[in-house]
């Protein structure tokens, strides 16, 4: 008996179009409870595999028998076993996620944000496995990518389905939970690599300087390199502004959160520069740039089709982590309120440099697990 498989992409398609999806996450529940499939309708039910090798007594309550049932494990294997078992107990709608959340962590889904003045479009790519974001505008045949990701064959895939050349790769900092793809695709393209200095002194590569008031021109579309320089999150983190309407905001600010300063042990030292970004830089910037951040945190954040954004008029109003006026207190919020660190996130820091060059398989495993670039008040 062969169980019915269902693709990280046709699960995706599920979750961000918000459709009731249940999901019995077969692994063990440390694993679970540190990382698991999330989304608005998402019902996700643990119970560890070899919990069911004598009978699936303990999940039948919560299960009904003609009910999709969509059975996770790590690699795809426990999965399928015991998706064989619930279908030789009579339940007649059951999946089993191909690669499981080894492949889910990979996956990429595309939702277009918008237009562009001039005839250009903006991407979202969102990675529901990490909570990554990253960003594709093409405009006239021409295409930058923005915080991309290990993953460089999907967006070239994807401008190859535009009729575009990818130009230019941009990271608005040096990422810590995930290791970039920028300049992998840089060399794949023969585009320009764009890395802020004050997070490129220790980078073992060329590149180019992603600096304030040097504006980057996309076909007809121009990415603005303005007002802001907007440390915090790391030294050189650097925002974008696309069409005077998007304000691409790395990992320093975003939907229900804010971003940590303390991932290069830099928390101290930093928090400063996180308060003055967000409560006096942004501040000067107009309310109704649309914030589009390089993660987010919480299965809420998702919005129609996957899309991650609001008004920064409205993060003003309603995000904690710009309601602390006490810049004690506010020093206080971000210092205590600390998650645990990325996996790997050292490691990950150093590939990024350019310093380590783990192989392909090392580097799945060090991207593991849920992105934790967020202090949550």
């Amino acid at each position: 008996m062969t169980v019915k498989t269902i693709t990280t992409g046709e699960l995706a398609k599920k979750v961000v179009n918000h459709e009731e999806t249940l999901i019995l996450d077969v692994r063990n529940t440390d694993e679970f409870d540190d990382w698991k499939i999330e989304g608005g309708q998402v019902k996700v039910i643990n119970e560890p595999y070899f919990n069911l090798l004598d009978g699936i007594e303990s999940v039948e309550g919560d299960l009904q028998k003609d009910q999709e049932v969509i059975v996770v494990c790590a690699k795809g294997g426990s999965s399928q076993m015991v998706g064989e078992l619930l279908e030789e107990a009579g339940y007649s709608d059951v999946y089993s996620l191909e690669g499981g959340m080894k492949a889910w962590s990979e996956h990429l889904e595309p939702t277009k944000v918008a237009d562009l003045n001039g005839g250009g479009s903006l991407y979202q790519f969102v990675r529901l496995g990490k909570g990554c974001l990253s960003y594709f505008i093409e405009s006239d045949g021409e295409a930058a990518v923005i915080d991309a990701n290990r993953m460089t064959d999907i967006y070239e895939t994807f401008a190859k389905e535009k009729g575009v050349n990818i130009k230019h790769l941009i990271d608005t900092h040096l990422h810590a939970d995930h290791i970039s793809g920028g300049r992998q695709l840089a060399e794949n393209v023969k585009g320009t690599y764009y890395l802020p200095p004050k997070d490129a002194t220790d980078v073992t590569f060329d590149h180019t300087a992603l600096q304030e008031g040097r504006d980057i021109v996309v076909g007809n579309t121009t990415v603005k390199v303005q007002p802001v320089y907007s440390p915090g999150h790391t030294l050189g983190s650097t925002s974008l502004i696309i069409d005077d309407q998007y304000l691409l905001t790395g990992d320093i600010l975003f939907i229900e959160s804010i971003g940590r300063p303390d991932l290069a042990g830099k928390a101290e030292d930093w928090v400063g520069d996180l308060r003055e970004t967000l409560y006096k830089r942004y501040k000067e910037l107009s309310n109704d740039l649309v914030v589009l951040p390089a993660h987010y945190s919480f299965a809420k954040e998702l919005g129609k089709g996957g899309k991650v954004s609001a008004r920064l008029g409205d993060l003003y109003q309603k995000n904690s982590g710009l309601q602390v006026d006490d810049e004690g207190e506010f020093r206080k919020m971000v210092t205590d309120n600390l998650p645990p660190q990325p996996n790997a996130y050292e490691k990950i820091r150093h590939t990024n440099m350019g310093k380590v060059n783990p192989d392909e398989e090392e580097r799945r495993e060090m991207e593991i697990g849920p992105n934790r670039c967020a202090v949550h008040g």
